[in-house]
């Protein structure tokens, strides 16, 4: 499968600025861009961005940005499932997780998170893929958005349908070790029948278990 990429970039106004949202954007354009000492939800500011310079260079990697002037204040990430995850084993080339998405708090009153991932269904090849994510509460920001988990998982999900990701059920047990936890999929409409059967087939990989 030949991995397609189209460019997009669009104007967002919030408080008074101009920000730019684009992608999807290359490894050396998020070199030169600053990154945001805010966004520090997954690794130290620094480390993340080296991270998103290895994802946006992957034949199927795909990040979408929110530009503050210079400085990189929200992403989304899109990538082959990590192949220590039960997701890698269909081992579809159509198959996409959204690994990360991130705002720095600042900004997180312009719904950034929402038009991010509307943005990122703008190119048409994200028909070809199956995208899924995998959502667990320890990972939420509780403490910070004052929500509590079922709320936090309410502006979760609601962000994640603007992406036209949907819930589905799995027996993955981590994703079952608490009812707040879930997996969210978004099959695009060219995807064919026995690559969503292969994707259902480890979507509930222990369901002839005993």
């Amino acid at each position: 499968m030949i991995h397609r990429k189209t460019y997009y970039s669009r104007e967002l106004h919030f408080d008074g600025r101009t920000l730019l949202i684009e992608g999807p954007i290359s490894g050396r354009k998020i070199y030169d861009y600053d990154f945001h000492e805010g966004l520090t939800a997954f690794r130290p500011p620094e480390e993340q961005k080296k991270a998103l310079i290895g994802i946006a260079d992957l034949p199927e990697g795909r990040i979408h940005a929110v530009i503050d002037e210079h400085t990189i204040v929200g992403y989304v990430t899109f990538l082959h499932p990590d192949p220590l995850e039960r997701w890698s084993e269909a081992e579809m080339e159509n198959l996409l997780e959204l690994g990360a998405i991130e705002i720095a708090a600042e900004y997180r009153g312009a719904k950034l998170g929402t038009n991010l991932l509307q943005f990122s269904m703008l190119d048409d090849f994200m028909e070809n893929y199956i995208i899924i994510t995998t959502e667990y509460y320890w990972h939420w920001d509780l403490k910070g958005s004052g929500l509590s988990i079922w709320e936090y998982r309410k502006v979760m999900e609601k962000m994640m349908n603007a992406g036209g990701l949907e819930w589905m059920a799995t027996d993955d047990p981590e994703i079952c070790s608490h009812p707040a936890n879930c997996l969210m999929v978004r099959i695009g409409k060219n995807v064919n029948h026995e690559d969503i059967q292969r994707f259902d087939s480890v979507r509930f990989s222990q369901r002839f278990m005993f």
